[in-house]
């Protein structure tokens, strides 16, 4: 596979002055595939181990085929980390939103379309039973890859996004107001593939559909939805007996948290039961709870992306173990659109604070939660108490609220 145009990206190794190295053990692989892959050559042999030398294994993947991963961890913590920025989600996914045609594309092999820096490939050595090889393709598992390909990304694509493409690392969103504006987007958006040599892998692909999946949320015309396939993994799981299992279910519910206002009040009597030397006892209490949240999960809202040059409304409850806000936006209509739900719990030290106190702590956590969206926004308060308004009449402040 010929992989991108190495004029516009290589992945190099840079190492930290002075790492020490880590010794590692023989592999124990054994799999048919790799080593017909390394019998034809696909992973040159190198005449020596280098200092960060890795194990690797095997991983299976869909349709019998298996994916290779080497263990860089050696390697990544010799290596200064590349800090070129990804997308933030809730923008790429607002971006991405109330477009009526789409095509969703995957990068085929995907890291390993990008070619190594010449002299960092031996960098990459991993050990096996018939020798050390190391790879001429960027590899998964190297710290700094995903920045590579989203550099790479935006190098190609840096004219059309925001437009009428959408990037994240691998998973490439064409998007058109029209289905005829689409079938126009859509050469365009083939040809700058086919100038690089990025390529597809089609079973993977989707053209020309109203909607789809975009890192765990569906994006519609409507708006964003929550992912029908990750609610199920909810609706199935059955009453929580263990410390273990109420984790996990915290951990699957914090995902349809920005769907559902006030969530976090709704599970306070399932939050209780992981307190410090508290009994595992599920009670009526927490099972009303654990129904509530199911059922909210049946019917979650649609929210829709901001639109700009608009002010946003903040609205903000503060209860004694908890907070909660909904983010929203007057349409063409006049018409308050939903944008986000948000709900904290307050940790026990937080729960001792005054009214006001609890408010500003609720306020700073909100404004770094939606930042995102208030930097560029008007943002408009309405809470039953104002706290800005007590900060700018006080002449001296507590220490907290300072």
């Amino acid at each position: 596979m010929p992989g991108l145009d190495t004029a516009i990206v290589k992945h190099r190794l840079p190492l930290i002055p002075n790492a020490i190295p880590e010794n590692e053990t023989r592999s124990g692989l054994k799999n048919q595939r790799i080593s017909g892959k390394i019998v034809q050559g696909r992973f040159p042999s190198s005449s020596g181990i280098p200092p960060m030398g890795g194990q690797h294994r095997v991983s299976p993947q869909e349709g019998w085929k298996v994916r290779m991963c080497v263990d860089y961890r050696d390697l990544n913590r010799a290596s200064p980390k590349d800090n070129f920025p990804l997308p933030h989600v809730d923008l790429l996914v607002d971006n991405t939103a109330q477009h009526s045609c789409y095509s969703f594309m995957d990068g085929f092999s995907e890291y390993n379309q990008i070619q190594m820096a010449s002299h960092d490939k031996e960098k990459t050595t991993f050990i096996t039973t018939w020798g050390t090889f190391y790879y001429k393709v960027m590899p998964f598992g190297l710290k700094n890859a995903e920045a590579t390909y989203q550099r790479a990304m935006v190098t190609l694509f840096h004219d059309m996004m925001h437009k009428e493409v959408e990037v994240y690392v691998d998973d490439m969103i064409g998007k058109s107001k029209t289905p005829g504006q689409h079938v126009d987007d859509l050469p365009k958006l083939f040809e700058r593939l086919r100038k690089y040599r990025l390529k597809l892998n089609l079973t993977k692909c989707t053209f020309r559909v109203g909607m789809g999946k975009l890192l765990g949320f569906i994006v519609n015309e409507r708006g964003i939805k929550l992912d029908p396939d990750k609610v199920k993994a909810i609706w199935d799981i059955p009453a929580l007996k263990t410390e273990t299992e109420v984790r996990g279910f915290l951990g699957r519910v914090n995902y349809i948290a920005q769907f559902i206002s006030q969530l976090t009040a709704t599970c306070s009597p399932i939050f209780k039961l992981l307190r410090k030397n508290q009994k595992m006892e599920w009670n009526q209490e927490c099972q009303e709870a654990f129904e509530k949240v199911k059922q909210y999960s049946e019917s979650p809202p649609v929210l829709v992306p901001v639109v700009p040059d608009k002010p946003l409304i903040l609205y903000l409850t503060v209860l004694k173990e908890s907070m909660g806000g909904i983010l929203g936006q007057q349409d063409d209509f006049g018409k308050e659109q939903a944008i986000y739900y948000l709900s904290k719990k307050f940790i026990e030290c937080e729960q001792r604070y005054l009214a006001l106190e609890r408010t500003c702590c609720a306020l700073v956590w909100v404004a770094k939660r939606l930042r995102q969206y208030m930097l560029a926004h008007t943002t408009r308060l309405i809470a039953k108490m104002d706290p800005l308004k007590y900060i700018f009449k006080k002449l001296a402040l507590t220490r907290r609220i300072a």
